[in-house]
């Protein structure tokens, strides 16, 4: 019985653990990387050895960046009037390429007690705090993503953000149900960002 080398078992066994990638497809991804000379190997490996040491999580909005606080929340000249609350940073990249000129603020998931992640365990008491801390923002834009969890997240924050004197608003259902920002066209994501509603608090 023929045996794979280490070092590509190694390989297959790494990339296996990302999410999409499974055996069959680390394998093909391992055996590409071995067959084509093109492929800069020690940069890539480079690349994947210096990924944590060169993030940094900005204290500001908690979006990852390269420096503290990001540049996003350095920027002077963005809108700071608005903030908009995503759950990841990749829905940050999603509303910029949509044209979204205000300030940010990541929550590092969304409510979901399947999984055992609960508001304690999202970036929603450093939310309240800046709210508090700047008055200068007036309006809150709820961006979760349109799914189960997403809607429940958007929820709890109507909740607790309903006291701050803020306008809070949620992008327009210009998302299908069940998909994700970082997926969406820039068109539908604009017309979302566009026709965001205000929530009024319930009696």
């Amino acid at each position: 019985m023929q045996t794979l080398p280490k070092s590509i078992e190694r390989l297959i066994t790494a990339l296996s653990q990302l999410p999409g990638i499974g055996p069959k497809t680390a394998s093909r991804l391992a055996f590409y990387l071995v067959r084509n000379s093109t492929v800069d190997a020690k940069g890539l490996g480079e690349a994947f050895l210096n990924l944590k040491e060169d993030i940094v999580y900005c204290s500001v909005c908690h979006n990852i960046a390269d420096q503290d606080p990001c540049k996003i929340c350095e920027d002077t000249t963005r809108d700071q009037s608005v903030l908009a609350v995503v759950e990841e940073p990749l829905d940050v990249i999603a509303l910029e390429r949509a044209g979204f000129s205000g300030l940010y603020h990541v929550l590092g998931g969304r409510i979901s007690p399947l999984d055992g992640v609960g508001p304690a365990q999202l970036e929603i008491d450093s939310l309240v705090g800046r709210l508090g801390q700047h008055p200068e923002i007036t309006e809150v834009v709820i961006a979760t993503n349109p799914n189960v969890e997403g809607e429940a997240t958007a929820t709890y924050l109507i909740k607790i953000l309903s006291e701050s004197g803020k306008k809070i608003s949620r992008i327009a259902r210009g998302l299908p149900m069940g998909a994700d920002l970082e997926y969406a066209d820039d068109l539908t994501l604009t017309r979302a960002l566009e026709g965001r509603s205000e929530v009024v608090k319930s009696e």
